[in-house]
């Protein structure tokens, strides 16, 4: 089973960097979401594909019209509304900032929001709260675990990288989680973002087909953009990864998606059986 999604945010959108952390920043900056999701359209509806789309909040505040085209044809979800890592809040933000961003979606989508991803994939086992959380506002899929240590988050307890049913004090949640694969005792994401852009794809390839029961990507309209300004004070192993790749990540999405069927989450869930899934209880 594999499963498309598209975090959708801007080219500047980055986590943990001084001059993109605030919205009064991000007036300050090139408007490219619309040229990107072009792209994304093209490269879905030429490879006859289905996705997931995490939509950033003030994306749909900013560009109501660029969620009234997805909705058109895919699946929304939140990535909350004002991008921030989750473990940087207290409950109280999380909550006040996650449900504005589900009204928001569904006020423009007229559909119920029921997909989740954290930025930064930065719900830890200490904010396992967010889970209840979550599960309070209607979401009912969640998509931000990485299971293994990260920089911005991750839950080692989680085992192998699978969907599974959380249980965070009796309240439940379907997850899918991010698709790594270890390294040199380091995980990495490859079917997505910077790694995706700097693997080759015969090694990408390789990964999917040993993968083949669960393989999650992720995507950002950036990681397809080679035309994007240079965020100049990025430290270098941050620039590396923002840049590296660029040029040829589309051509490599569409070979990716020509080659192996990817489709939504919906789908996903109803094909996946829930009765075999493992719970994990935080």
């Amino acid at each position: 089973m594999n499963v498309l999604t598209f975090d959708v945010e801007e080219w500047f959108h980055l986590l943990d960097n001084d001059s993109t952390r605030s919205e009064e920043q991000w007036k300050r900056y090139e408007v490219r979401i619309h040229e990107n999701i072009d792209r994304i359209f093209r490269i879905l509806e030429e490879t006859n594909t289905k996705a997931t789309f995490f939509v950033i909040g003030w994306i749909a505040k900013t560009y109501p019209e660029v969620v009234k085209r997805l909705a058109e044809k895919y699946e929304i979800g939140t990535h909350t509304m004002n991008h921030q890592l989750v473990w940087q809040q207290t409950r109280e933000e999380f909550r006040a900032d996650v449900d504005s961003s589900i009204k928001l979606l569904q006020d423009l989508t007229g559909k119920p929001i029921k997909y989740f991803r954290a930025p930064g994939f930065s719900i830890r086992e200490s904010e396992a709260w967010a889970f209840e959380i979550l599960n309070d506002l209607g979401i009912e899929v969640d998509c931000s675990v990485f299971p293994a240590h990260h920089a911005h988050g991750g839950i080692p307890s989680y085992g192998k990288g699978e969907p599974a049913i959380i249980d965070v004090n009796g309240v439940q949640i379907k997850e899918f989680p991010v698709s790594t694969r270890e390294i040199y005792g380091h995980h990495l994401i490859y079917s997505g973002g910077g790694y995706f852009r700097l693997f080759p794809y015969w090694l990408i390839r390789k990964w999917a087909r040993e993968d083949s029961d669960y393989l999650l990507s992720y995507i950002h309209p950036r990681d397809l953009d080679p035309g994007q300004p240079l965020i100049k004070d990025l430290p270098l192993q941050r620039k590396f990864k923002s840049y590296v790749g660029l040029k040829g990540a589309e051509a490599k999405l569409r070979r990716f998606l020509t080659e192996f069927p990817f489709t939504d989450l919906s789908t996903a869930v109803s094909l996946y059986n829930w009765s075999e899934a493992k719970h994990i209880k935080l």
